[in-house]
């Protein structure tokens, strides 16, 4: 059983939660997440069923679109409504202000990401840490956020913001970053993860829905790997590529793509000095 599982995940489910519940649903035990989402967040969460976990590397990195709805005046530790009240402002900025600053979150810049998050500390999870009051600094990360969008006034200073960005970017840092820039504080109250590379919430499946036809809800890789460039070595190369042998080629791809041999995938491709290889072995076998 191989292929990728584009699952909604609920609010208040965490990642693993997700993974734990496939496992169950599917009765096997190799199923990953691509990424994790906030518990508290909803909406498409990428699995991996099979070999298509190794994919993991794929499709953290693959941009993202969400729908977040940040509230003003105050900031928690964490960043979003889960966490504890730090501090507070009577500096509640306007439709018309948020729109003006909407412009400085767009483009790649360096963002600092919260505290309570997965990044690594010298083997120990940032969150961990800050939870126990360690005392310890992040560095910045590389992002690029392509689309910033003030989508409707929710209710009293909160709003709903449509984002959509490079992998990697934290949307509570956003909603941080936008309020210091209006002299005032927010926090996270919801985020939806609506798209995922090109997975979207409209095609997402409901633990209800896999448990009820699980065969129909999994995407085969050759699917899910459709929007990547296609090379197919020559049929007589076969028994070569199979046994992991490096073939000349003469073409040359700057981004990922996926390698065939007599219509069987094999996996995702790489060049090395001129070489073919099969980086991510997909093989079915």
């Amino acid at each position: 059983m191989n292929g990728i599982l584009n699952f909604y995940k609920k609010p208040g489910m965490t990642s693993q939660d997700a993974v734990s519940s496939v496992r169950k649903i599917l009765h096997f035990r190799h199923v990953g997440h691509m990424g994790t989402l906030d518990p508290q967040g909803e909406g498409v969460l990428l699995l991996g069923i099979g070999k298509g976990a190794r994919l993991f590397d794929y499709y953290l990195g693959k941009d993202k679109v969400y729908e977040a709805e940040f509230e003003f005046g105050y900031e928690t530790d964490t960043l979003d409504k889960d966490g504890t009240t730090v501090s507070t402002t009577d500096v509640f900025p306007v439709e018309e202000e948020i729109k003006a600053k909407l412009g400085l979150l767009v483009g790649e810049q360096m963002q600092l990401p919260p505290k309570y998050s997965a990044k690594n500390i010298d083997g120990k999870r940032a969150y961990d840490l800050a939870r126990k009051g360690v005392e310890f600094s992040l560095k910045p990360c590389r992002i690029t956020v392509y689309e910033a969008v003030l989508a409707a006034k929710t209710g009293e200073n909160k709003y709903l913001f449509r984002i959509h960005c490079s992998g990697g970017t934290y949307i509570r840092s956003i909603c941080r970053d936008l309020a210091y820039s209006l002299g005032s504080l927010a926090t996270m109250t919801s985020i939806k993860r609506i798209k995922c590379g090109k997975f979207a919430l409209s095609d997402a499946v409901t633990e209800e829905a896999l448990a009820a036809d699980p065969e129909a809800s999994i995407i085969p890789l050759t699917d899910a790997l459709s929007d990547l460039p296609r090379y197919d070595v020559a049929d007589e190369e076969y028994s070569k590529l199979k046994n992991g042998v490096r073939l000349d080629i003469s073409l040359f791809f700057d981004v990922p793509f996926t390698v065939y041999c007599k219509g069987e995938l094999f996996g995702i491709g790489a060049i090395e000095d001129g070489k073919l290889i099969v980086k991510t072995n997909l093989r079915e076998e």
